[in-house]
């Protein structure tokens, strides 16, 4: 353990925003939204917000940053393309343009937006723009956040791996609270926590989370210390949580980047005062909604939709079938993600033998099974559905043809007991290396075979609950879902019920227009659909 710091706040801290920043009240409540385990904010974290709007009351760029206009982006100069060698050779042109971008500074003080939709080689673009920028601006000192520990430690493993910073340029500032064993080797040599943070302010590349990016107040590092800040997985991070690092950059050169897809998960809020301020939303999907971000096929149609100054929207997508992509693209992206992964992953299961259309990876299996809970637990679970999923991976793990290890597959299910029924089942046939999880787990990774079990089939209970569908009534978790798979996609859950759901909905007729639907009766609306593909 690298140790403790931080005394705790007993009252909840109010913070004034600027005017055409307000999502609600005047007062913003920074400390509302507990994080995941029960503790109150540390004090830095608190000095940290307060910094932060003091910075924007007194003028500093971040209060364009918090409300972005039309007339300040009218200042914005062309950037020069001229040619430029890049560390990673196998850049497509669209990851080039976005580093150029950067590079450039000239959407300064606007936050540029890079738009990564699933597996379009988001990270892979900001690892290029930060090497590119410790290169040619000498001066350069740079910040580099994320909302989690896992998305900053990828970061840091991949500025390693690079073998382009000289030794002594970059360290992973910890918070004081984390144990050094959850950090992999590669990286441990580069970490410091709160008690060398005056040693680690010294470095021109500096990872952390953009939590622990509060510990630089608490030093008292000056306002304007950064050169740029990066924020990766920006959609995941709510707004005060973004605005900490985002406070330390210089008012007079800095540079903002946020990466990251607006139509992915979003924060985890679980306060109810929280979500009525409206901090659930991210600043990288609040900014895109603003004018000066939104798309526009007319003004843009040249340039990907987006105004290429402020936004770049990676397309190509190196992860996914064709047969995969093209739902998500279609409900998400306006149909624009290219399919350039590698055919021999993303064909390699074709010839499964229980695929029931052998150039087709994808398998939705109708379930019309029981929803059930156990005491006075909330969660849900589905037998039959359990089953089901455990008899697919077994399928997959013991087929001749399919040459699946259990570590190649991931299940999602929404409720944690269905998780918690599905190991147990799968434990029982020496599967135990198959990960189980929520959808939030999986966001950011990547399996060749993903499992999906939807577990709610009360039929009965649409016309009077208009919410039965909980969790699976969300759009950015279906999409985080469908898009996690390379080679093949089961999807095992009630027809019955899931033909109400918008995205679920789609997925169905997709599939069974496809003919790739099997198991039980259709719905009435469906059952025309057979036989069309």
């Amino acid at each position: 353990m690298w140790g403790w710091g931080g005394s705790a706040l007993r009252t909840p801290a109010f913070l004034a925003l600027p005017d055409g920043a307000r999502t609600g009240p005047r007062e913003y409540p920074l400390a509302a939204a507990p994080p995941v385990v029960a503790q109150e904010p540390p004090q830095w974290l608190i000095c940290a917000g307060a910094g932060v709007f003091a910075s924007a009351a007194a003028g500093h760029p971040l209060r364009l940053t918090l409300s972005p206009t039309s007339n300040t982006a009218s200042e914005i100069q062309s950037p020069d393309t001229g040619e430029k060698e890049f560390f990673n050779p196998v850049l497509n042109e669209n990851q080039k343009l976005a580093v150029r971008r950067i590079l450039s500074g000239d959407c300064r003080p606007l936050p540029y937006i890079l738009f990564g939709p699933p597996g379009t080689g988001k990270t892979v673009t900001i690892i290029e723009a930060v090497l590119q920028v410790y290169h040619a601006l000498p001066d350069s000192r740079v910040l580099i956040c994320a909302p989690s520990n896992s998305a900053a430690d990828l970061v840091c493993l991949r500025l390693h791996e690079s073998w382009a910073l000289r030794p002594g340029t970059m360290v992973r500032v910890n918070a004081t609270c984390r144990f050094e064993e959850t950090a992999s080797p590669a990286i441990r040599p580069y970490c410091r926590d709160g008690e060398d943070i005056w040693k680690a302010s010294r470095f021109r590349i500096i990872v952390t989370t953009c939590s622990s990016a509060g510990l630089f107040y608490q030093i008292g590092v000056r306002v304007g210390h950064f050169t740029h800040v990066f924020v990766d997985e920006a959609g995941q991070a709510s707004e005060p949580e973004c605005l900490i690092p985002l406070g330390l950059v210089s008012e007079v050169s800095g540079q903002i980047i946020l990466a990251g897809d607006p139509m992915q998960l979003g924060p985890v809020i679980k306060s109810r005062l929280a979500l009525a301020y409206g901090l659930n939303v991210s600043m990288l999907e609040r900014l895109m909604s603003r004018p000066v971000y939104l798309r526009d096929e007319d003004a843009f149609g040249a340039c990907g939709a987006y105004n290429p100054l402020l936004v770049t929207k990676l397309v190509k997508n190196y992860r996914s079938h064709a047969a995969l992509l093209a739902l998500p693209s279609r409900l998400f992206y306006h149909r624009e993600l290219e399919v350039c992964a590698d055919p021999k992953v993303t064909t390699s299961l074709l010839g499964w033998e229980k695929l029931p259309k052998k150039s087709f990876p994808l398998l939705f299996h109708g379930v019309r099974g029981s929803e059930a809970r156990e005491g006075r637990s909330p969660s849900w679970f589905n037998p039959a559905e359990a089953v089901q999923v455990m008899r697919y991976c077994c399928l997959l793990v013991r087929s001749a043809s399919s040459q699946v290890s259990a570590c190649d597959i991931g299940v999602i299910t929404p409720y944690r007991k269905q998780v918690e029924k599905i190991k147990i089942l799968l434990r029982n046939v020496d599967l135990m290396d198959i990960k189980v999880g929520s959808v939030e787990e999986f966001q950011g990774q990547e399996y060749l075979v993903i499992v999906i079990s939807t577990v709610r089939s009360n039929e009965n209970r649409f016309e009077d609950d208009r919410y039965f569908l909980g969790f699976l009534s969300n759009s950015k978790r279906f999409n985080v879902a469908i898009t996690r798979p390379k080679a093949l996609l089961i999807v095992v859950g009630n027809p019955h019920v899931l033909v109400k759901d918008p995205c679920f909905g789609a997925l169905l007729e997709h599939s069974v227009t496809n003919g790739v639907y099997t198991g039980c009766d259709l719905p009435p609306e469906l059952q025309d659909l057979q036989g069309c593909g």
